[in-house]
């Protein structure tokens, strides 16, 4: 099986004063500067401010703050989540490379979920203000951050679709093909990836209780659809999964 995703580790040393720069990263085909030429990303280079990592379990925001800034994250997985009237944890999302957070407090100017870093992890800083203003003089750059907000409408549209009408197997099936096409989009295999996320995570996140998580953990496995070593996943029947995740096949059940 393979050893997982090469994720950057770069070593950790103090990074206050060094600024981040769309040009040099890897990512940048996937986050604002997608499309832009290089003046237009010189000039949203000159508003990105300070680079910030955190470290596993590292709140980035938290409900209820001061919308100031997005945060593109430059390596390492995040997870949101809302605290509900009785106090227990709902996740939202997961979030990797490439993605933007705090777009979920545009609307009324404060943050309606908490941003936790799920391993070491590094993001930029963009002020949403300076932001603004650059939409105004790069047309492109503005276009794109409407597709950002279209896709991230699509995608709580489609949690919403996931938690209300499929079965768990189902619903366990469109995760894995989801994480799959992400880690694809990013250049690293598409069928052997590492769970940044807990087994309890993830069953928050779908509905599902840490005990249903690991039955249909088992149960891909017994029936040929996934290998699992620890936290790291080897997907041996992408397609099959693919039509289980949209419900034109069923996983047969254990026996």
């Amino acid at each position: 099986m393979s050893q997982g995703i090469p994720f950057p580790n770069p070593a950790p040393i103090s990074l206050g004063a060094i600024k981040a720069s769309c040009r040099a990263c890897s990512m940048h085909q996937l986050c604002l500067p997608m499309g832009l030429d290089d003046a237009d990303i010189n000039r949203l280079d000159q508003i990105i401010g300070q680079r910030r990592r955190l470290m596993r379990d590292e709140r980035l925001y938290g409900m209820g703050e001061p919308f100031r800034s997005l945060y593109a994250v430059r390596y390492g997985h995040f997870k949101t989540y809302q605290i509900n009237a009785s106090g227990e944890q709902q996740i939202t999302g997961f979030q990797m490379a490439g993605e933007l957070l705090g777009m979920d407090a545009i609307s009324g100017d404060r943050h309606h979920c908490d941003a936790v870093a799920l391993e070491d992890s590094e993001v930029c800083e963009i002020p949403f203000a300076r932001l603004e203003e650059l939409f105004g003089e790069v047309p492109a750059l503005l276009r794109h951050f409407h597709r950002i907000m279209g896709q991230e409408i699509t995608r709580e549209q489609n949690v919403m679709l996931l938690l209300g009408n499929m079965r768990a197997e189902q619903r366990f099936a469109v995760f894995l093909v989801n994480l799959s096409a992400r880690y694809a989009a990013r250049g690293y295999s598409s069928t052997d990836f590492g769970l940044r996320m807990s087994r309890e995570d993830i069953g928050n996140y779908l509905g599902l209780t840490i005990e249903s998580i690991s039955r249909l953990l088992s149960r891909f496995k017994k029936q040929g659809l996934i290998a699992v070593d620890k936290r790291e996943v080897h997907l041996v029947e992408p397609a099959r999964l693919k039509a289980i995740a949209a419900g034109t096949e069923q996983c047969s059940p254990m026996a």
